[in-house]
């Protein structure tokens, strides 16, 4: 099976009422898992929105479902909304090589 490519939109709420210690090692672990998947490979770009508390990268899976599952590895999926699209190459991307 091939790997697709999907855009991915995340936005982060944390409760207003989370104790700091509790986001402190949440935001942690959540770099830590991020680092991870782009080491992997299965995060291939992503940018930071100026101004909220959220991000929108190109990853990379086997299918919609091992996506799924790579999302809901990030300890702040709990607190995520998420969308998600499927990408196609572009005819324009063959003139740019």
């Amino acid at each position: 099976m091939s790997r697709q490519e999907f855009l991915v939109d995340i936005v982060i709420a944390l409760p207003s009422d989370l104790p700091p210690e509790r986001r402190a090692e949440l935001v942690a672990a959540e770099s830590a898992r991020a680092r991870e998947l782009r080491a992997a490979g299965s995060i291939q770009r992503i940018w930071r929105r100026p101004g909220q508390t959220a991000n929108v990268g190109v990853w990379v899976a086997e299918s919609a479902t091992e996506l799924h599952d790579l999302i809901s590895s990030l300890p702040l999926f709990p607190w995520m909304s998420v969308r998600v699209g499927a990408l196609a190459r572009h005819p324009l991307e063959d003139d740019h090589q």
